[in-house]
Parts: C-alpha cells; structure tokens; sequence
C-alpha cells in the first residue's frame, strides 16, 4: 500500500469468530479510527463493521508507512477487545490462543485485503458493497443500508454526520 491512494480494505476476525456482534466492541474499533485520523494518519471515505469483520475504504498518509499504521491500528484494538473478552466472555477467549512466538492470543486473521481504488466508479461500486453488506442473504441485518448504525451508508445516503471523521470519497 502507498500514501495517499484509497483502498477497499477488509479485516477479519481470527477464524471469522462473530465477536463483534458487541456494540461496544464495535465502538473500539470506531474510537481507534478516530484516533488515527486525528493524528492525521488515515483519512475514511466509507465503512461497514460486520460480526466477524469490517470493510473500508481508506487512504494512509505519511510520514508512517500504511503497514506501519495498520499494525499498530490492530494492536490497539486487538489489546482493547482481549481485556474486553476477558471480562465479558471469558469462555471464548480461549478461541483466539495461539502459539506464536509474539503473542499468546490474536484477534485479528494475518494478511488482510488491500484493493487498490484506481478510478471513481470503482470507488463507488465498493461503497455500494460495503452498504449493501448488512443486508446480504447470510446476514439480514437490515432492510436498508441506513438502517445499519456501523457503517457510512447514512452519511452518503441521508447526510448524517454521526461519524464525523468520515471524508467523503470524492474530497
């Protein structure tokens, strides 16, 4: 990945666990976002947080190095969620152990998806796939894009700013 171009990006949980069914351990990710785009090292023009993983579109900015900002984005969540599961469901935090040299528990699956958004209209059909994500058959999470509260859809569709960190995609 490279400074300043957007990217469709997908993140998934460990083995596709659904831990982020959680409102809360959805808003970590959300306050960790905020974080980095507040320390003007990401800018998000779109995303959709799912049960077991989340969608975004994003650009890096320098001096860090993309890889650089998204270790320590999942670092921080990853602590966050553990200390979380820990109290709250202590009977699943023994499906994310692992026997790794660096960690003893890991939340997040290794070598997320990075598409490159080379033009406005695949920009666009992204956006629609992240929206439409809560609604697909498997999910039926909603009825309506907006209806679903973690994801951008009601910032592009209604105008709302509940997530005022989001850039719109065309900015």
């Amino acid at each position: 990945m490279q400074w300043g171009t957007q990217y469709f990006l997908t993140t998934t949980i460990l083995n596709w666990i659904h831990i982020l069914t959680n409102d809360e351990f959805k808003q970590i990710i959300i306050d960790e976002w905020k974080h980095q785009i507040n320390n003007n090292n990401i800018k998000i023009y779109g995303f959709v947080i799912m049960p077991n993983h989340y969608h975004l579109i994003i650009s890096f900015l320098p001096p860090k190095e993309p890889w650089e900002t998204m270790r320590d984005m999942h670092k921080f969540i990853s602590k966050k969620l553990i200390e979380r599961l820990k109290v709250e469901k202590p009977d699943m935090i023994n499906l994310f152990e692992v026997n790794k040299k660096d960690r003893k528990i890991q939340i997040w699956q290794r070598n997320h998806l990075a598409i490159k958004l080379y033009n406005r209209a695949i920009c666009e059909q992204k956006l629609i796939y992240i929206h439409n994500n809560p609604m697909q058959k498997h999910w039926q999470l909603v009825h309506y894009p907006e209806q679903y509260y973690f994801s951008s859809a009601k910032f592009y569709y209604l105008e709302d700013k509940t997530f005022d960190f989001l850039t719109h995609y065309m900015d």
